[in-house]
């Protein structure tokens, strides 16, 4: 007891109170300098010299380990689950809860922007000067979704033919999950003697990338900080206030799905929400600063092992959440298209809204899992629909709010969607549920 004490100790503040703090800090220095200095030259300069920098490198050192981070821990994951069957088994369940839950999220954000229709209270004046102000970045989001992959093509483009390019670019990411997956297949698949050595190195990649991220992630406090105060320098307390009632749809809508739709599926896989909510509340907040789930991986690793998840099925889940079990993404994308529809007078028929909800599950499991990811695919959805795309400019303004709210959900959803997993494999269920026990006592 005394030696777990002194441990306690000299670990210090928890992370996720340090990142608070730098969250907090942030906000208010930038609200403060907002309303005092906010055109003031040196302000200016503080953020093109100084905050931005350090955010900036913060987020790169992240997204630098990502790729060996992810196609180590996806291969292990697949390797040490010892025959094919149990990939399928897994692998199917992960789908199957994938799309259930995202569809869940998809229908009460749906439900909700019908009920209390947010854009039929914006201001014209105001919205036309957003549109105005964002119109040069709305057209280049746009222009963007000539890069996309779409129909048979987005649905080919999964396996790469050239795996370094794969790696190297960010909306081919699926690419690179398919090629550890195959990976890891021909592993299980082949002689153990001889792959050990291979597992064995990989297994060392995955402990690096895992350590080098532990030192950059004691940085998260900083750039936290440096991040929050950008965008309330600019925005002040806008940023909260503008579009008052499309924000506080999305925030209520991801609120219900969080607490509400989470909490039932952790009952069916024999897990405390309560519990759950405060062990994972390190990858919540991480993902709320970053507003990026691949960003913020490598910590969801960690808080799975933290509350008892089996480590071969969080590897896996883990991974391939963080770019296909986007729940917050999908609900956000389809309010935010029946908002721009109830702003620009377009009635959408039941029968679209329903293609609305199966385009946004879909865009869900491709949308990159970075920060702004979503944007091009509202972009696409109003197309399909006939809203004029370059009304997200109209959003510009609250979307990094959103952006951070939405990963938020998505990152504790990939730790509900494991938890469902891991529940259906006996034998790593029953030895979860009594270390979640343990660590509740």
């Amino acid at each position: 007891m005394v030696m777990g004490k002194a441990q306690e100790k000299a670990a210090g503040m928890p992370l996720h109170w340090k990142m608070g703090i730098g969250f907090a800090a942030g906000l208010l220095v930038g609200l403060v300098v907002h309303y005092l200095a906010a055109d003031a030259a040196w302000i200016k300069q503080v953020i093109t010299w100084v905050t931005t920098p350090l955010s900036t490198i913060f987020l790169n050192l992240i997204f630098m380990l990502i790729v060996p981070l992810m196609f180590s821990a996806l291969v292990i994951g697949v390797a040490e689950m010892g025959d094919v069957s149990a990939l399928g088994r897994i692998g199917w369940r992960t789908l199957g809860y994938t799309i259930v839950l995202t569809g869940t999220a998809v229908a009460i954000g749906l439900v909700m922007v019908n009920v209390f229709k947010p854009g039929a209270g914006v201001d014209p004046v105001m919205a036309q000067a957003m549109l105005a102000e964002n119109a040069q970045r709305s057209a280049q989001i746009i222009a963007s979704l000539d890069n996309q992959p779409t129909g048979l093509e987005m649905f080919l483009s999964i396996v790469p033919s050239n795996v370094l390019a794969a790696a190297s670019s960010n909306g081919a990411i699926l690419s690179l999950m398919f090629f550890a997956l195959m990976f890891g297949v021909g592993m299980v698949l082949s002689p153990a003697e001889k792959v050990l050595p291979l597992k064995k190195v990989i297994e060392g990649v995955f402990e690096v990338s895992m350590t080098l991220i532990g030192r950059v992630i004691r940085l998260a406090p900083y750039a936290v900080a440096c991040l929050m105060f950008n965008l309330v320098v600019v925005f002040g307390g806008e940023v909260i206030v503008r579009l008052g009632a499309y924000v506080l749809v999305v925030v209520a809508a991801l609120a219900v799905h969080m607490f509400i739709s989470y909490s039932i599926a952790l009952k069916l896989s024999g897990r405390s929400p309560l519990a759950f909510f405060r062990g994972t509340q390190e990858a919540t907040l991480m993902a709320f600063s970053t507003a990026s789930s691949n960003a913020t991986l490598p910590t969801a690793l960690r808080v799975a092992d933290q509350i008892g998840l089996p480590p071969k099925i969080s590897r896996f889940v883990l991974t391939v959440g963080a770019t296909a079990n986007q729940n917050g993404t999908s609900l956000y994308e389809g309010v935010t298209v029946l908002f721009l529809a109830q702003f620009f007078g377009v009635d959408l028929s039941f029968g679209q809204q329903v293609l609305v909800m199966v385009v946004c599950i879909l865009g869900g499991i491709g949308t990159a899992g970075v920060p702004a990811g979503a944007l091009p695919v509202v972009a696409l959805i109003c197309g399909m629909v006939g809203i004029n795309p370059l009304g997200i400019g109209l959003i510009l303004g609250v979307h990094h709010l959103l952006d951070m709210c939405r990963t938020a959900l998505n990152v504790t959803g990939d730790l509900v969607l494991t938890s469902l997993v891991a529940a259906h494999e006996p034998a790593q269920a029953e030895g979860a549920t009594a270390l979640a026990s343990d660590r509740q006592d």
